[in-house]
């Protein structure tokens, strides 16, 4: 399902007017709004931690290069 505008969404290559729809295909289409609006939060959310993960990451390596350097330093 793709949505070009408000009310119309397009399935298998056809467009459809919501307005048309029953009350259950209406709350179906508003599910798989909720649906695709928390996939872009999630989305989102994942590439936060991916980004702090990596920072971390960094981290780590550097403060085990550190070690070594103050190891062999001694």
């Amino acid at each position: 399902m793709t949505e070009s505008t408000t009310n119309i969404v397009s399935i298998n290559g056809t467009d459809h007017d919501i307005d048309t729809f029953s009350d259950e295909q209406k709350g179906i289409i508003n599910q798989l709004r909720l649906c695709q609006t928390k996939i872009a939060q999630i989305k989102a959310e994942l590439n936060i931690v991916e980004v702090s993960q990596q920072a971390y990451t960094n981290a780590l390596i550097q403060a085990v290069e550190a070690s070594k350097e103050n190891k062999k330093a001694s």
